[in-house]
């Protein structure tokens, strides 16, 4: 099909909507009709052929009592779908004067086989057609998808002498102009598009970055393409083509097979009516409708080449519920067994569910072929760093990058999407890198790298060429350390959080104030015997003030067993919480006293050791959590955890020690600490000459002022 034809084709459905829909429907609103008409128009005429040898086969196979009818009858259509009511679209037309419309109407949209309607159902297609009656235009819609100035179906349209007048529309060319209408119409509802709809541009260059790099490694054969957000299903079909062209260039046959899913009723739709379009019914089997977080579409199957857009920042709470929420969830794909930890979780924060999207692209690689899996998802900014160490999005990033499947990170420029003009990001992973990019991950700035648009779409301002695709993919292959492509090992993402104690250090007061104050919370607390024990230890011990409370506290205990007190958890609260001070010049409270073992670790990590006559002993402090730091320390600092600590803590904490329990590992990606271009500093001479300048400028108001004021 040439341009013209394509053109004519588009325009003229683009069209109907505004000769037929004005003043029924809200321009946003004409896609809920026009794109399911353009559906059954092509349908139907595909199916014109074959009507009456599915009807004749209809009939004899009610006849026959045969309930299961669906393969007879696609039999008959020679198609992958079928039509079984006793109307075409012409036929509607002959009675679109009268009432009896609607009812055939229905009946013929009945008539279709169940992968028809269930395009149609989703597309609540159903829902317009009071409308449409109530308005008087059902008929004149039919009767101008039937206009002889244009020809939907796959044969030419002949002259009275047999002469072509119209040439006939293969399944691609109207697949073509489907997805035109597509983008015509998203365009238009802009704000809604960047849900389900990723720019040419951006997806080309996603396709390219998982298929050119290994164009030469491609064989005959088959190959499987999943979209997990598949939205209208752009990026698989853009994927599919990019894929067949490499293929052919190398001499190769492949068979490609497309897969998807999508949450949006209508947007899945539009995808299977796409494929039914294009000829490939059969392929429009491998799509799913529903959440591909809660009900995963596919979870038996593995795939060569994946790519997605899903949405970013956006809540998958009720996901999570009816995943038994995060304590009960135990999805394979998002708690696996990793680093040592059987449950090791990538379950992200509820508000944000991206990250996600491409687990469960990873849960799908394939392991056990030469080229492995290729994946490129688009992510904003928050994936590179959101979540702390050992939260979900750092678990994330430390499997990926753990298991080297990170191959490049792209910033793409600002403004490339039509519902927002924040930063975006492709990332591009495997599970075969080649061996020089092993261990190794490349971030490439190409923000600078695009064309601006001469009519902005939403907030999308600019585009990115053929030329800057390829500079792109060129900039990936090579592999380079440049101004705009750097080169990581893998660790140099990773950093150990540490906790950071100090001992808590408590002075005990028992002037008499102080113990009234005292026994007033322990009147409230119940605890009086608590508070005469305190009263008679100011009798032996003194008013203090006493700086050490471990010896305060062998005399509590001392006197707990003589009057028979019980020293229970919440009494020792009370001393801490209500008699006792914090003091810096106190000694630190003592937690735990025990004799070393052979590898007993030091003061470094709390265990100090001790003598007590003349044996060794081991002392652990209390912390205080009021004094409690924590220090991310990166994965490749020289001498590791010890070395920082020893030369950024100690030194100005003597008293700190690690907790070594808490030590957690994370990752994070900062493009702007890698890429940050300071501005240069302006030479003292610009700097004189703009003080001399205003100067001057002053004195001259000056002057003009002054000589006003005299005149």
């Amino acid at each position: 099909m040439d341009q013209t034809q394509h053109n004519t084709i588009a325009n003229f459905i683009w069209g109907v909507a505004d000769d037929v829909l004005r003043d029924v429907y809200v321009r946003g609103k004409y896609r809920d009709v026009i794109l399911p008409m353009t559906v059954i128009r092509r349908l139907d005429a595909v199916l014109e052929p074959t009507k009456q040898a599915v009807l004749a086969m209809k009939k004899n196979l009610d006849a026959a009592g045969v309930a299961n009818q669906e393969a007879a009858l696609r039999q008959a259509s020679g198609q992958a779908f079928y039509n079984d009511s006793p109307f075409t679209l012409r036929d509607l037309r002959a009675r679109s004067k009268f009432q009896q419309l609607r009812a055939d109407f229905e009946a013929y949209l009945d008539g279709f086989s169940e992968n028809v309607r269930e395009i149609l159902d989703k597309f609540k297609f159903r829902n317009q057609i009071p409308t449409l009656e109530e308005a008087n235009v059902l008929g004149s819609l039919i009767e101008k998808f039937l206009e002889h100035r244009i020809n939907l179906g796959p044969e030419p349209v002949l002259n009275p002498d047999g002469a072509q007048r119209l040439p006939g529309l293969d399944n691609h060319s109207m697949g073509t102009i489907f997805e035109e209408l597509i983008r015509r119409f998203n365009e238009e509802n802009n704000e809604e598009a960047g849900e389900h709809f990723t720019p040419r541009d951006v997806v080309t260059l996603m396709a390219d970055l998982i298929l050119v790099p290994i164009a030469e490694q491609l064989e005959s054969g088959t190959y499987l393409v999943y979209d997990g957000a598949c939205g209208t299903g752009g990026m698989l079909t853009v994927a599919e083509d990019r894929l067949n062209d490499l293929a052919r260039e190398q001499g190769k046959e492949v068979s490609i097979h497309l897969y998807g899913q999508e949450v949006n009723p209508e947007t899945y739709a539009i995808t299977k009516a796409d494929l039914l379009l294009k000829g490939e019914g059969e392929e429009a089997e491998n799509f799913r409708l529903g959440s591909t977080l809660s009900v995963d579409g596919f979870p038996a199957r593995e795939f060569d080449f994946m790519l997605s857009n899903p949405p970013y920042g956006k809540s998958w709470k009720t996901d999570l519920e009816r995943m038994g929420g995060k304590g009960d969830l135990r999805d394979p794909r998002f708690v696996i067994e990793h680093a040592g930890d059987p449950e090791f979780s990538l379950l992200t924060r509820s508000s944000d569910g991206q990250l996600l999207f491409l687990v469960n692209k990873l849960a799908k690689m394939k392991h056990n072929t030469p080229l492995g899996s290729r994946i490129a998802e688009v992510h904003n900014g928050s994936s590179l760093f959101t979540g702390d160490a050992g939260q979900g999005e750092s678990n994330i990033r430390r499997w990926i990058i753990e298991n080297d499947w990170l191959e490049a990170i792209i910033a793409l420029p600002l403004n490339m999407f039509y519902n927002t003009g924040i930063a975006t990001y492709i990332w591009v992973l495997t599970n075969r890198k080649p061996e020089h990019r092993r261990g190794k991950v490349q971030l490439i700035d190409a923000t600078a790298w695009s064309q601006a648009l001469r009519k902005n779409l939403g907030k999308k301002n600019c585009q990115l060429s053929p030329e800057d695709r390829q500079r792109i993919v060129e900039v990936f292959q090579a592999f380079d350390d440049t101004e705009e492509s750097k080169l990581f090992p893998n660790a140099a993402f990773g950093y150990w959080k540490i906790v950071v104690e100090r001992p808590l250090r408590l002075t005990v007061d028992l002037s008499p104030e102080n113990r009234d104050r005292f026994r007033g919370a322990c009147t409230a607390a119940k605890e009086e015997p608590l508070a005469n024990l305190v009263d008679r230890l100011a009798c032996t011990l003194g008013a203090g003030p006493h700086t050490d409370f471990n010896i305060f506290m062998v005399a509590v205990r001392e006197d707990s067993e003589e009057h028979g007190v019980k020293l229970t958890a919440k009494r020792k609260k009370l001393l801490e919480s209500e008699l006792a001070t914090k003091d810096e010049a106190a000694e630190p409270v003592m937690k735990k006293v025990y004799r070393p073992g052979k590898a007993e670790p030091g003061a470094l990590y709390g265990r100090y050791p001790e003598t007590l006559d003349g044996k060794a002993l081991v002392v652990e402090y209390e912390p205080d959590s009021e004094l409690r730091d924590t220090e991310q320390i990166p994965l490749l600092e020289d001498g590791g955890i010890e070395a920082f600590v020893r030369r950024e803590v100690l030194p100005h904490v003597p008293d700190a020690w690690i907790d070594e329990s808490a030590t957690k590992i994370g990752y994070e990606i900062s493009f702007t600490r890698y890429f940050y271009k300071p501005q240069p500093l302006r030479t003292l001479e610009e700097i004189r000459a703009d003080i001399l300048a205003l100067e001057q400028e002053t004195e001259g108001l000056l002057g003009e002022i002054i000589g006003s004021v005299s005149s």
